[in-house]
């Protein structure tokens, strides 16, 4: 298989507005492609631009009557029966090209998807992908459709087990709900707890059904959790589960909103934990699809996925950021001058003693661990 990176260029996406109240800002998308560019990644990639999903290729998980919906809505006019599928609310707006850009997402990922079944690469990177809150019937959390589930099921055509890992900060429902009790397709997710942070869902308990139970690995964490219990997760949980199920396909959801001082959750994780993740996955060595995300604190994601993009190429990136580069994002209001954070975060004694139970539990009682 060809080791080159495919990358699906941004740029449709950088002039799509959520609205100037809305947390989600698009041109985070520009600010990390360029600083991607200005560090020489994207001489190294192969830049693909992306196309609109088909209705057939979001119809495997979208119901017809809220794709109709949802088009309806693309000239960014609001009516009273948009309601009823998630639309016209807070965190899902109507907006002029929402159904255009949802769709350029949706498309986005499945090209990536086709690019590693294909064998044409082995890693893809869709950074404005990872949208995963989408429900069958209704928009959910900023996401309108459900492109991780759009690849995964794109990636089912030719691979037998296809593992989903989630790190974004907030639970990965819509992609639970949509393998629930599919064996074929394990989800993993590692999110703040749902007592305290959107989508109020996500706990142990949640391990898949009928066919596929086993199939759902949830491990909710305290807020201000530090690397320490992270890297402790990962290393007695979620590589040991990745092992036994034994995946021909990976696709990760790397919402940078998991790192420190995001202004709407409350992980207290730096580059240390973000990035062993991100390493492991590379070092699984497979098919990889990878997609982008939550993240608010617009310098994290920048910073999070360079050099998530870096892992993928394996160059090692310098700590000072180009000049060139921090005058743009000044223009922005975002400011940073290191990649990376200095040391690793520790957790509280409570924190601690709840990673433990939770540990515990899932060896105990998930089929994959116990």
């Amino acid at each position: 298989m060809a080791q080159r990176v495919v990358f699906i260029d941004t740029k449709p996406f950088w002039d799509f507005d959520y609205g100037p109240t809305h947390p989600l800002k698009m041109w985070r998308l520009k600010l990390t492609q360029e600083l991607q560019r200005a560090f020489g990644l994207l001489e190294q990639v192969e830049i693909v631009e992306p196309r609109m999903a088909t209705d057939e290729e979001v119809l495997v998980f979208h119901e017809p009557n809220y794709l109709e919906a949802l088009a309806s809505a693309d000239e960014g006019i609001w009516l009273p029966s948009l309601i009823g599928y998630g639309l016209g609310t807070g965190d899902c707006p109507v907006m002029k090209g929402v159904y255009t850009a949802s769709m350029l997402v949706a498309g986005a990922s499945a090209q990536a998807a086709e690019f590693v079944l294909e064998g044409k690469a082995q890693i893809a990177f869709n950074m404005a992908g990872g949208l995963h809150h989408a429900m069958p019937n209704y928009a959910s959390g900023f996401c309108y459709i459900n492109d991780p589930v759009v690849a995964i099921y794109k990636l089912l055509q030719k691979f037998e087990r296809v593992a989903y890992i989630d790190i974004d900060a907030h639970h990965g429902d819509g992609v639970q709900v949509a393998f629930y009790s599919n064996p074929k397709v394990l989800t993993i997710s590692l999110h703040e707890n749902g007592r305290y942070l959107f989508p109020g869902t996500g706990f142990e308990s949640e391990m898949g059904e009928g066919e596929g139970f086993g199939s759902a690995l949830n491990i909710p964490f305290m807020p201000y959790a530090g690397d320490d219990v992270y890297l402790r997760v990962f290393d007695e949980i979620v590589l040991p589960a990745l092992e036994k199920f034994k995946p021909q396909a990976i696709v990760t959801q790397l919402g940078a909103d998991a790192l420190h001082d995001d202004p709407i959750t409350h992980w207290n994780l730096t580059t240390h934990s973000y990035l062993r993740a991100i390493q492991a996955f590379k070092d699984m060595n497979l098919p990889w699809v990878a997609l982008g995300g939550g993240g608010y604190n617009i310098a994290n994601v920048c910073r999070g996925w360079t050099l998530a993009l870096a892992i993928a190429l394996d160059v090692d990136l310098p700590e000072r950021l180009p000049e060139e580069w921090k005058q743009l994002a000044q223009k922005y209001g975002v400011y940073l001058d290191r990649l990376r954070d200095l040391r690793p975060t520790e957790s509280t004694s409570v924190v601690r003693a709840d990673t433990e139970r939770v540990i515990n539990w899932l060896k105990q009682n998930h089929p994959l661990l116990s």
